[in-house]
């Protein structure tokens, strides 16, 4: 749509404007059309008054030229009414080929629409089942964690029994036992000896030895390895909380330690304690024991340096240290 009238003279085709008037357009509006569409032909012409039949602005007379090179060589000679009918008839092509395009600009919007909302919704589609995944992921994490929980509470059980260790039923029970103080000739018979902290972290790592002493030494190796770096960040720097808390659900950690059961045992010896539904395995400043700790370095090098750690009896085992 135009925003300002031009000042300068235009050129118009004396028949086809004594044409348009005819039809019954103004001077004014037949002049403009005939300017803007190059004095091509009557259907130009009116088709671009049509285009802009709101246009308030095209009702002033412009100055005007008759070009006698663009005089048309045959003008239509016709009556009134004849012009009139042909404008008439010109308008209702112009309207129908206008309402045809309208149309199919309406079927392209709708095509538009039908594509943006099928988009839409296999967007959400994927993002819902991203979420699905996600939650899956989450409880197979959860259900792993626990099964390893469980085989770790299993493994100290019989560790404790074979050590001579109460088990917490047998402390329980012991506890629940009320003896009478004025009974002086009960016999009370002392419980073993408990094992040190050391024997139950030695004994720890030789389970870990044996049991999986069908696998790579390698393996194991690397296990004792990546505990014993560990035990020394947390011994070396204990004021710094990140060098005591490890992300269970870290694959490298998993993958050398997290997935067996005496590994977690064994950092469990050494204080490291895992809150209910955290993912964090972690030792609290309040309770680190530096002794315990270099308790655990000192059986950690000898699984590390000792070829024949966990497939020897004890007493073999220090033997060959």
């Amino acid at each position: 749509m135009a925003s300002h009238i031009e000042t300068d003279a235009v050129e118009v085709n004396r028949g086809l404007l004594k044409e348009l008037e005819d039809m019954g357009f103004s001077m004014a509006r037949a002049a403009w059309a005939l300017h803007h569409s190059g004095n091509s032909s009557l259907e130009e012409a009116v088709n671009w008054i049509i285009d802009h039949e709101n246009d308030s602005q095209f009702e002033k007379m412009p100055l005007m030229e008759f070009n006698i090179e663009i005089e048309s060589p045959n003008p239509y000679d016709d009556t009134t009414e004849t012009s009139q009918a042909r404008a008439k008839e010109l308008m209702e092509q112009a309207h129908k080929l206008r309402e045809e395009e309208d149309t199919k600009r309406e079927r392209e919007r709708e095509k538009e629409r039908i594509r943006a909302g099928k988009e839409m919704m296999e967007t959400k589609r994927i993002a819902e089942e991203n979420e699905r995944r996600r939650k899956a992921e989450k409880d197979e994490e959860k259900k792993a964690r626990e099964k390893i929980m469980v085989k770790v509470n299993e493994d100290k059980l019989k560790r404790k029994r074979r050590l001579g260790l109460p088990t917490e039923t047998e402390s329980a029970s012991t506890s629940s036992t009320h003896v009478s103080p004025l009974n002086t000739k009960r016999v009370v018979m002392s419980p073993p000896s408990p094992a040190s902290k050391a024997e139950e972290m030695r004994e720890c790592l030789r389970s870990l030895r044996r049991n999986h002493k069908d696998e790579d030494p390698r393996i194991t190796r690397k296990t004792f390895e990546t505990l014993m770096t560990v035990v020394r960040n947390a011994a070396n720097k204990p004021g710094e909380e990140k060098y005591r808390r490890i992300r269970l659900t870290n694959n490298l950690f998993h993958e050398r330690v997290g997935r067996y059961s005496e590994g977690i045992e064994f950092l469990e010896l050494c204080g490291f304690k895992r809150q209910d539904g955290s993912e964090f395995f972690s030792l609290p400043y309040r309770d680190v024991d530096i002794n315990r700790l270099r308790d655990a370095a000192f059986q950690l090098n000898a699984a590390i340096t000792n070829p024949f750690f966990g497939l020897l009896s004890t007493e073999a085992e220090d033997r060959e240290q």
